[in-house]
Formats: structure tokens, C-alpha cells, sequence
């Protein structure tokens, strides 16, 4: 996955072929056939076709797992797990960057990215629409 400068993460670099990656797993490589049948996996392909596993999917059949073996989750409550942190991963690195909008626009002088002014609520003695027949 390439970041915003270009780069890519390393953990995101498909390197181990599927034995390995059942290795480093701890699963059978049928069972990594099985995963990416059922959608929980998406290993990446070489130019041969072949599966190629990043470090961010081995992280996740490791997860996968912990949740079936240990947790006592199924595959499709395992998969719901995943697409749940996947989701707030996302939120909280949007919360980040408007955490940082907000900073930025404080150290601005209290404007916003779009030049208007932020107006704390309690100043205002009325709202526009009230009075208005």
C-alpha cells in the first residue's frame, strides 16, 4: 500500500510465498486456500499467479486465529472482527487529521480552512431562525 509521499509500507510488501506464510501463521497452507475462498485474506499475485503474503497478512491470519482458537469465534464473526478495527483504524486517523485541521486553524487566528470565522455558540443571543415568521 503506498503511503500519501509515494513510499510504500514494508508491512505491506507481498514476499512469502503460501507455504511460508502458512508457516509463519501457524495454519496449513489449504487452510490459507480456504481463508481467501471465504474473503478473509486477499494475498497479493506474482506475474506467475502465484499467492504472495505480506506482513500485514500474516498479522491478520495470526489474528485470525486467536479469535477461532482461542476466542471460540467462527470465520464469519472473525471476519466482522476484522472489517470492525479496519474501520476504526480509519476513524481514528480521520479524527487525527481533524484533530490537526482544527489545531492548524486555532494557531490561524480562529479561522477556518475556508476563511470564515468560528463563532463560539454562547455568543450568540438568538439563532438566525428564531423570531423569523
Amino acid at each position: 500500500m503506498a503511503k500519501k509521499d509515494g513510499s510504500s509500507d514494508s508491512n505491506d510488501r507481498a514476499v512469502y510465498i503460501i507455504s511460508v506464510a502458512a508457516e509463519l501463521a501457524g495454519v496449513h497452507p489449504q487452510t490459507l486456500r480456504f481463508y481467501e475462498r471465504k474473503g478473509l485474506v486477499q494475498p497479493a499475485r506474482s506475474s506467475g499467479n502465484t499467492r504472495r503474503y505480506s506482513e500485514r497478512d500474516i498479522a491478520r491470519l495470526r489474528t485470525i486465529q486467536r479469535l477461532t482458537q482461542d476466542q471460540g469465534v467462527n470465520l464469519a464473526g472473525a471476519k466482522m472482527v476484522i472489517e470492525m478495527q479496519k474501520e476504526l483504524e480509519r476513524m481514528r486517523e480521520k479524527m487525527l487529521r481533524m484533530q490537526r485541521d482544527l489545531d492548524q486553524a486555532k494557531r490561524r487566528g480562529r479561522k477556518t480552512t475556508t476563511g470564515t470565522e468560528l463563532v463560539p455558540l454562547r455568543s450568540l443571543r438568538t439563532f438566525p431562525w428564531e423570531g423569523v415568521s
